[in-house]
């Protein structure tokens, strides 16, 4: 289930089990109240005789006076609790993968605007709080993923190459007949030594920490468009600026799931890798051809969930949907360069 829809349900939720009258008229309808019965009590107390000779004239200064007494009181209290009435429309509808969002205005001049105030401290505070799990979440996948990278690399890809010796030895010694055999038998070592090294390479890009995130990207996209049988037409400006090799790494994961979506669930046969950058940001855009979005949204699966972290963790802004023109999915990160993170 998305996000999205969950905030939906929930603030349907809210709608149905709700059976009270907001603040707002609660207040007002009191003091109106009040105030209509504090005129007629003084008339009643000063001029009780006047009361039932009263004028129709008289009856409706009367009425415009409390018209705009109780103008002015729904002015004045409006202004009083709006921060509660923000602050409930806020916390049903906020969500983290979606950071700033924020009461506006909330000063503690009051109870409420105090409490406004410190619920914008708290959500401030939550954020913090999720980008530190997520960057020791992902840093120990990227720790796990330099392990089997190694291990792959020292223990198979070394006991791998040991085969293919071994087999180039026993060749010589092998009858004609038997030769073809080897060979295949070569053939498929070969491959599963390519294969594993793909494998290492794809959790440990060595090429984005020795020639860095253009150099890495056209890599990526190149491998892909081999693996994949898709055509990958990318224009990357260099040279990039430098955002940390956190980022680095960050972009670099983000294109490598875009482009593997869209080899699953596309169905196109091209796509477009678009990086630049200006003084400002770094945009980075990934684009298909394919079936495009059901029902012309995300779904909120594993993958895309695992990207919008990443991009939240540099404080960057992810959106997926629809091309401009209709056809397939666009996908876009655009990373503001005095944000990103610059610690290597």
């Amino acid at each position: 289930m998305s996000r999205s829809g969950s905030a939906s349900e929930r603030s349907q939720s809210y709608s149905a089990r709700r059976r009270y009258r907001p603040l707002l008229q609660r207040v007002v309808a009191a003091n109106a109240v009040l105030l209509v019965a504090a005129c007629i009590l003084t008339v009643l107390v000063l001029t009780p005789r006047k009361f039932s000779s009263f004028a129709v004239d008289e009856a409706l200064v009367l009425a415009a006076a409390l018209a705009f007494v109780t103008l002015i009181n729904v002015v004045v209290v409006h202004r009083f609790v709006a921060p509660l009435q923000q602050l409930t429309a806020l916390a049903r509808r906020v969500d983290l993968a979606n950071p700033g969002q924020r009461i506006p205005d909330a000063r503690p001049i009051s109870e409420a605007g105090e409490l406004a105030a410190t619920f914008n401290e708290m959500l401030a505070r939550l954020e913090h709080e999720q980008r530190e799990s997520t960057r020791r979440v992902l840093a120990a996948h990227e720790s796990e993923r330099l392990r089997i990278a190694q291990e792959l690399h020292d223990e198979v890809g070394q006991a791998l190459t040991a085969v293919l010796l071994q087999l180039s030895r026993v060749q010589e010694r092998l009858p004609a007949e038997l030769r073809d055999d080897l060979n295949e038998a070569q053939d498929a070592t070969r491959g599963s030594l390519e294969d594993v090294r793909r494998i290492a390479t794809d959790l440990r890009p060595e090429m984005l920490e020795d020639l860095g995130l253009a150099s890495a990207l056209a890599a990526l996209s190149d491998g892909f468009a081999r693996r994949a049988g898709v055509r990958v037409d990318r224009q990357i400006q260099t040279p990039l600026p430098q955002i940390g090799s956190e980022a680095e790494l960050v972009v670099y994961r983000i294109a490598q799931e875009a482009l593997t979506n869209v080899a699953r669930h596309a169905g196109s046969d091209s796509a477009e890798l678009t990086v630049a950058a200006d003084t400002d940001q770094l945009t980075f855009t990934v684009r298909d051809y394919g079936r495009g979005l059901p029902n012309g949204r995300a779904l909120d699966g594993n993958g895309i969930r695992g990207m919008r972290e990443r991009a939240v963790l540099i404080g960057a802004d992810l959106r997926i949907g629809r091309c401009r023109d209709g056809a397939g999915t666009e996908l876009r990160v655009a990373l503001p360069l005095e944000d990103a993170p610059c610690s290597d």
